[in-house]
């Protein structure tokens, strides 16, 4: 499986939109610092994933989310889950 996932700083309340195949070693390697990208932008809380069974598939998702279309909708999907401020 192929996974496209959305973080939530907790630092800077901004989102980060990545891929992988395996979503919860990705989620430690940005909250212990191994990823340069968002080191400085932790820790990271996990919102949304969805799991393709296509790689093509699920980077087109991805960079799907990163326009601003696509942003639009993903705050759409999370109208919910962006209410609560716990985070």
């Amino acid at each position: 499986m192929y996974f496209v996932y959305v973080l939530k700083s907790l630092k800077d309340d901004k989102f980060y939109i990545g891929f992988s195949e395996d979503v919860k070693r990705r989620i430690k390697d940005h909250n212990s610092g191994k990823v340069l990208s968002t080191k400085d932008r932790r820790p990271f809380k996990l919102i949304y994933y969805e799991a393709h069974l296509s790689k093509k598939d699920a980077l087109r998702r991805e960079n799907y989310f990163k326009t601003t279309k696509g942003k639009t909708t993903l705050k759409q999907i999370l109208r919910e889950t962006l209410k609560f401020k716990q985070w």
